[in-house]
């Protein structure tokens, strides 16, 4: 008879973004920054 094994391994978390998400929100931070420094003529 073979004892069973314990695993105490920790599941691993899952990442809140994906590379792809990580991404596009990285652009989108980039691209906001540039908005509030454009200079509007009046």
């Amino acid at each position: 008879m073979s004892k069973a094994q314990k695993s105490n391994k920790e599941t691993r978390k899952q990442p809140a973004m994906t590379p792809k998400e990580k991404k596009q929100a990285k652009q989108v931070k980039k691209h906001s920054s540039n908005m509030g420094t454009t200079i509007v003529p009046r």
